[in-house]
């Protein structure tokens, strides 16, 4: 679990250690609902700044009470928040191509 000091705003930033104990820092890519639960996407701030065409990695953390990010407990939450999620990037690239 990761413990926030109040909500992160999108574009806001946060700390965690990596597997070897690095300090790796994620950036708030977005909130969105799924079954009535709130979930953050977020991204390495290092994959969002190379000069790259690959994909970046996006991981989801399910917000629980004072805010506080959680791991998902089951692949089929994760498939189901990947898929709303998905939608909602399709729906966003939808508009903006209609401007």
């Amino acid at each position: 679990m990761l413990q926030n000091e109040g909500k992160l705003e999108v574009g806001g930033t946060f700390k965690v250690l990596d597997e070897n104990d690095q300090e790796q820092e994620l950036k708030v890519l977005g909130y969105l609902s799924v079954d009535d639960t709130e979930y953050v996407a977020v991204s390495f701030i290092e994959d969002i700044q190379e000069d790259s065409e690959d994909e970046i990695g996006i991981f989801f953390f399910r917000v629980e009470n004072d805010n506080d990010f959680v791991m998902m407990e089951s692949e089929e939450e994760f498939e189901s928040v990947t898929a709303a999620y998905i939608k909602l990037e399709k729906n966003n690239f939808t508009k903006q191509r209609k401007r």
